[in-house]
């Protein structure tokens, strides 16, 4: 009689967690570090979700702080420094990453990141000995609370609202213009005041492919 193979029942919190780097360090005068990427790997045979918390939502813009990750994939969760202040320097932040299986609630697993900001790159303080730092960043946290996904500000691209009744109006006079007899021109029935110069045709032309441009960016 064959045996059926039934994934084995994952207890709560035991679950390995994997995700590169474990530290984020920022720094205030450099613009491109203040964006950061965690990378969260499945490599089971089942699909997982994921939630992400933080110390200090305040602080940060959390890209999709929840979702799924297929087996055997990874996503990418962008984090940005929000906040970026002379107050701030050395302070320890935390996020965690808990995940769960899709039909289920109960947390599996959880990992835990630590997010710094520092002045400068140049200005590196000395690197204390691991077991200190440890026990410093443990005592730190020792009462911290993880606040749940409702406080993460969700990064979002702005809703783009077209261009403005304006732009478009302008837009149809240059048109016009140029539609219209260049001055000198005899077999015309439009009126002679309508016929405009070649310069206020040029004019025309230049304002029409400046508004088509800010159209395009709309």
């Amino acid at each position: 009689m064959q045996q059926q193979h039934r994934q084995p029942e994952l207890v709560e919190g035991n679950l390995p967690v994997f995700v590169f780097p474990t530290e984020l360090v920022f720094y205030a005068d450099e613009q491109t570090s203040h964006k950061q990427v965690l990378t969260l790997y499945n490599p089971y045979e089942f699909a997982l979700k994921f939630k992400v918390l933080c110390t200090a939502p305040n602080k940060y813009t959390v890209v999709d702080a929840t979702g799924a990750v297929k087996p055997q994939c990874c996503v990418d969760i962008v984090i940005r420094h929000r906040d970026v202040r002379a107050c701030h320097y050395g302070v320890y932040d935390k996020f965690r990453l808990q995940v769960s299986e899709q039909s289920q609630r109960k947390a599996l697993g959880r990992k835990e990141v630590t997010a710094t900001l520092r002045p400068s790159a140049s200005q590196e303080p000395p690197s204390p000995r691991p077991q200190d730092e440890e026990r410093r960043i443990r005592e730190q946290f020792a009462e911290s609370e993880f606040f749940e996904q409702t406080s993460f500000q969700t990064e979002s691209r702005p809703v783009a609202g077209g261009p403005s009744l304006l732009t478009v109006l302008l837009g149809l006079v240059c048109m016009a213009a140029l539609m219209l007899p260049t001055l000198g021109e005899q077999e015309s029935t439009v009126p002679v005041y309508l016929h405009l110069s070649v310069n206020k045709k040029l004019v025309a032309a230049y304002v029409l492919g400046l508004l088509t441009m800010v159209i395009l960016r709309t």
